[in-house]
């Protein structure tokens, strides 16, 4: 199986910066795509930022503002997906999670975490 737990959310005042860290153990030899989603007050869950072998994608609101960034552990036990946000506005609150999709033998499988509160206000 795959666990995946987000870090490093909190309050920042407009303009400021957070960096948000994502760890993803287990089976990681079955995971591909890592992405990282949001979900504002009363609003869909939207998808922010995915890296997937090296690959990222943004989305629109965050472009030129987000950073996402991927570590490996040398013995492949972990990856760490890194969320590097800048410039940050009230519209950026929300609670957000990152996401590990399944491959091979877990194709078709979503791996969450419990989500980490990033709140924008001053």
């Amino acid at each position: 199986q795959v666990q995946m737990v987000e870090s490093g959310g909190g309050l920042v005042q407009p303009g400021g910066s957070l960096r948000l860290s994502c760890t993803a153990s287990g089976s990681m030899n079955n995971i591909g795509a890592i992405g990282w989603y949001r979900q504002p007050p009363e609003k869909e869950r939207e998808l922010v930022a995915r890296i997937d072998d090296g690959i990222t994608r943004y989305s629109d609101s965050v472009l030129g503002r987000f950073t996402i960034s991927q570590d490996f552990a040398t013995d492949g036990t972990k990856t760490i997906v890194y969320l590097e946000m800048r410039n940050l506005n009230p519209e950026d609150t929300a609670l957000y999670y990152c996401n590990g999709r399944g491959k091979n033998r877990l194709r078709g499988r979503d791996f969450w975490g419990p989500g980490t509160q990033v709140t924008v206000s001053s």
